[in-house]
């Protein structure tokens, strides 16, 4: 006796289009997405969030909009405290940043990253030199000047025959301008070119070229930066990106230093939704000298905000600037 023929059982009827729970039509998942979107925005604005203000005294708030460190909540401290330290800033409000410190400081940590007149993570020498008189300048020109020479004594050179004879003053002037970021601050780069905007989608500028020099060896390395953020109601005219890359890397540093610099400079006067920094470079201490590997490169990356917790906005960033 043959067997009946196989039929399949019906789907059921909540799983076929246009009845699945799942099927979210087009518009109505594009709605639900802009109103998530909104909320998000609506809750930064209002949770105690502003915008570098600098002129300021303290340079993070005016004195109208401070929140009172006697009524703040949970809910007003950032999502993330890693040390007793920081448990005792957000208790008893926000110390200047201090002059005497030359390291660069953590994201989260107990001092802002921009100090009330616009300088970022300054060391001891930043503000005498930014404020030297053009007699202190001269001083400092000769003094640098010496130094170069006795180098080129060191090395086994004459620093007295024809070719170097004008070497020692000519590197000391090449130094100050390869440094010159110490003398610049992030007021008068800006220079109020913040705007409001409605605009809540991915902005990038990519491939903008960096020169600095390694901290460690005082040799250059070179690359390119891409800058990416989601605005909060405020954005920041283009060419200012490029600048605020330029200043912190025309200084002595680390390109992991060097990313998060520009990352949190970024966060601190715009507030926006999420931010994003990619540095690639190559750095002449692993070429010219150690393990002499010409063919390596060095990827650093920081990322704020929307940009570190949501895995989609990040890999639409990464695809953006090709770097996925």
């Amino acid at each position: 006796m043959d067997s009946p023929p196989f039929r399949p059982k019906p789907i059921p009827s909540h799983l076929t289009n246009g009845h699945s729970p799942l099927a979210m039509a087009t518009e109505a998942r594009d709605k639900k997405e802009r109103d998530s979107l909104k909320a998000a925005i609506e809750s930064s604005s209002t949770r105690g969030r502003q915008p570098i203000n600098f002129d300021s005294p303290n340079g993070h708030y005016s004195r109208s909009s401070a929140p009172s460190t006697e009524h703040r909540s949970l809910h007003d401290r950032p999502s993330l405290i890693h040390s007793e330290i920081e448990e005792e800033y957000f208790n008893n409000g926000a110390p200047p940043t201090p002059l005497a410190t030359s390291r660069a400081q953590s994201p989260y940590t107990q001092h802002p990253t921009i100090d009330f007149d616009g300088l970022s993570w300054p060391s001891r020498g930043t503000r005498e030199r930014k404020e030297a008189s053009e007699e202190e300048k001269e001083q400092r020109l000769a003094k640098l000047t010496g130094a170069v020479r006795t180098i080129l004594e060191c090395v086994g050179e004459d620093p007295d025959r024809e070719g170097l004879l004008d070497t020692p003053e000519r590197y000391a002037k090449a130094l100050l301008f390869f440094t010159k970021g110490y003398e610049e601050n992030l007021r008068d780069i800006v220079n109020g070119a913040v705007f409001h905007e409605d605009h809540d989608e991915l902005v990038i500028v990519k491939d903008i070229e960096i020169f600095s020099l390694c901290e460690h060896h005082l040799v250059p390395f070179m690359g390119k930066m891409h800058i990416g953020y989601i605005p909060n109601r405020r954005v920041i005219g283009l060419s200012k990106l490029a600048r605020i890359a330029e200043m912190f890397a025309r200084r002595l540093q680390v390109q992991e230093r060097l990313t998060k610099q520009v990352a949190l400079a970024l966060s601190e006067m715009l507030q926006p939704q999420g931010v994003a920094v990619v540095v690639e470079s190559s750095h002449l201490c692993m070429v010219m000298r150690g393990v002499q590997k010409t063919g390596a490169s060095t990827t650093t990356s920081c990322m704020l905000g929307r940009m570190r917790s949501t895995a989609k906005t990040r890999e639409e960033f990464l695809n953006l600037i090709n770097r996925k």
